[in-house]
C-alpha cells in the first residue's frame, strides 16, 4: 500500500506540472504570470475559490480537529462562508481599480499612505509564508503517516510538488490545477465521509460512539461559546485578510463574475462544512485512541476506503494542501515584487525580467515557509496564532477603510500595532488564551478601538480627502 501511494502521488504530480506548463505557454509579462492576465473567467474563478478554501486546515486540520470536539469541526465552514460572503459584498467591487495587491488596496483608502503601504507589504508577505507554512506540515504529516517517510522528508517533497508547477506555470497554473483539485476535493471528501459513516454502522452508531458534549450544537458543550466563536472568528478573520482571495478578485473579468464565484464558493462551503466533522467524528466511533488526532483523515483512507477510493482519498488530500499552498505562494511573491522591493530599491522590477524574478521569487519564499515548517507539527495551533498576529489588524484596516470615509493613515497604522501586540498579548498568556480559545477575538477588538480612537484624535489635522466609499466604488466605472 505503501509503494502504491507513492506511484499516485508521483503520477498526480507529473499530470499537474504538464497542466501547469500546457496553459501557460502564452505568457508574457508579470500581470501573466502573477495574474493570470487579469482574465480569469467564472469557473475557473469558481473552481480555484474553492479549492483554496477547504485547504489544509479546513479539511485535515478540521478532521482532526472534529475527532476531539465532534461537530465543532463545522465551525471553520461557517466562519468560511461567511468570510467570502462579507468578500463578495463589501471588496469585490474594487476589481475595478485594478489593484495588484493587497497592501495597495488597502494603502489605497487611507490617501496611499507609503508608510501604511510599507507595513502591510512585510505583514502580508510574512502572513503567505505563514499560510505556506501550515500547508507544509499538514501535508508533509500526512504523507508522512501515509507512506512511512520521515516527517521532515516528507514536508519538503510536499514544498517541492507545488513549487515546481507554480514555477513553471504561474497563476494560470494555479487556477487551472485548483479547478481540477476542486472536483476532485469535493469526490474524495463526500465519498469518504459516507463509507466512514457506513463502517461505523450509521449515524445513529456514529453519535453513540461520541462523548455527550460532542454532540451538542456545534459542540459548545464541549468547546464553550466564547472559544467557539473565536475559532469561527479565526477562520473569517483568514478568509478577509488573506492575500490569495485579494489575488481573485484582482485577477478576476470582471465584478460580476468573481462576485458570483464567491457566492457559489460560500454556498457549496458551508454545505461541505458537515464533511470534515462527519468524518473526524466516524473516526473517533472507530477508534478513540489515535496518538495525533491530525491522523483521523489518513487512517480512514487506510483502514476503512476500498484501496481505488482510498488512493482517490490520498489524492484529495494532497490537492487540499498543494491548491491552497500554490495560491498563497502567488500572492506573495506579487507583494513581494510589487511592495517589498519597490520599498528597498524604490523602483519597479523591469518589465522584461519580471517573470524571471516571479520565479526567483518563489523560489525563495517556498524555501523560507519550508524553514519554518520544519519547526511545528500542529496545523490548528500554528494557523490560529498566525492569523491572530499577523491578520487581525489587516482585516480590521480593510473594513474601516473600505466602510468609514473618515479613516485615515495614523489610524491604520494605529489599527495595525494594537492588533499584533494584543495577540501576542493574549496568546502568549495561558490563562486568557484558555479563556479565549485563541487571541483573535481581543485583537480584533483592540484593533477596532484603536483605529478609531487614534483616527478622531488626528483627522481633523490630516483630513483624508481620497478614500473611496463603498458606494463610490460601485458607481465608479
Amino acid at each position: 500500500m505503501e509503494t502504491l501511494f507513492i506511484i499516485a502521488f508521483i503520477a498526480y504530480m507529473l499530470v499537474m506540472i504538464a497542466i501547469g506548463w500546457l496553459v501557460s505557454r502564452k505568457q508574457k509579462s508579470g500581470d501573466d504570470f502573477l495574474l493570470a492576465g487579469r482574465n480569469v473567467p467564472l469557473l475557473l474563478s469558481l473552481g480555484t475559490t474553492v479549492a483554496t478554501m477547504v485547504g489544509t486546515g479546513s479539511s485535515m486540520g478540521a478532521v482532526g480537529f472534529a475527532y476531539h470536539n465532534g461537530w465543532a469541526g463545522a465551525l471553520y465552514g461557517l466562519g468560511g462562508a461567511v468570510g467570502i460572503l462579507l468578500l463578495a459584498w463589501l471588496f469585490v467591487p474594487v476589481r475595478k481599480l485594478n489593484f495588484t495587491t493587497m497592501s495597495e488596496e488597502l494603502a489605497y483608502y487611507v490617501g496611499n499612505n507609503i508608510y501604511v503601504r510599507n507595513i502591510i507589504a512585510f505583514i502580508i508577505y510574512a502572513a503567505s509564508i505563514g499560510w505556506l507554512g501550515a500547508h507544509i506540515i499538514g501535508g508533509g504529516m500526512y504523507l508522512s503517516w501515509l507512506t512511512g517517510l520521515d516527517l521532515s522528508s516528507a514536508k519538503l517533497l510536499i514544498a517541492l510538488s507545488f513549487a515546481i508547477y507554480v514555477v513553471i506555470g504561474g497563476y494560470t497554473a494555479v487556477v487551472w490545477t485548483d479547478s481540477i483539485q476542486a472536483l476532485i476535493l469535493f469526490v474524495g471528501f463526500i465519498l469518504m465521509a459516507y463509507f466512514s459513516v457506513d463502517y461505523v454502522g450509521g449515524w445513529q452508531a456514529m453519535l453513540d460512539n461520541q462523548p455527550t458534549e460532542n454532540t451538542s450544537w456545534f459542540a459548545l458543550d464541549k468547546m464553550g461559546a466564547l472559544p467557539a466563536l473565536s475559532l469561527a472568528l479565526a477562520v473569517l478573520v483568514g478568509v478577509l485578510a488573506t492575500p490569495s482571495f485579494r489575488q481573485r478578485i484582482y485577477s478576476g473579468k470582471n465584478v460580476s463574475t468573481i462576485r458570483k464565484s464567491f457566492i457559489y464558493s460560500g454556498v457549496l462551503y458551508l454545505a461541505f462544512s458537515i464533511i470534515p466533522a462527519l468524518i473526524g467524528m466516524s473516526a473517533y466511533a472507530m477508534t478513540a485512541d489515535l496518538e495525533n488526532a491530525a491522523y483521523a483523515f489518513p487512517h480512514i483512507a487506510l483502514n476503512v476506503m476500498p484501496v481505488a477510493l482510498g488512493v482517490l482519498i490520498i489524492i484529495a488530500g494532497i490537492s487540499a494542501t498543494l491548491s491552497s499552498a500554490s495560491s498563497d505562494a502567488i500572492a506573495g511573491v506579487s507583494v513581494l515584487l510589487t511592495d517589498i522591493y519597490q520599498a528597498i530599491f524604490s523602483r519597479k522590477p523591469a518589465a522584461d525580467r519580471m517573470m524571471l524574478f516571479s520565479r526567483l521569487g518563489l523560489v525563495i519564499t517556498i524555501s523560507i515557509a519550508l524553514m519554518f515548517a520544519m519547526l511545528s507539527n500542529n496545523i490548528i495551533t500554528y494557523i490560529t496564532q498566525m492569523i491572530a498576529v499577523l491578520m487581525s489588524g489587516m482585516c480590521v484596516c480593510g473594513l474601516l477603510g473600505r466602510l468609514w470615509p473618515k479613516y485615515n493613515w495614523q489610524g491604520a497604522i494605529a489599527t495595525l500595532i494594537a492588533g499584533m501586540s494584543s495577540a501576542i498579548l493574549v496568546s502568549t498568556n495561558e490563562s486568557w488564551n484558555s479563556f479565549f480559545g485563541n487571541s483573535v477575538l481581543p485583537a480584533l477588538v483592540c484593533a477596532t478601538l484603536a483605529g478609531v480612537t487614534v483616527t478622531l484624535l488626528t483627522y481633523k489635522r490630516t483630513p483624508v480627502n481620497n478614500t473611496v466609499t463603498a458606494a463610490e466604488i460601485e458607481q465608479s466605472g
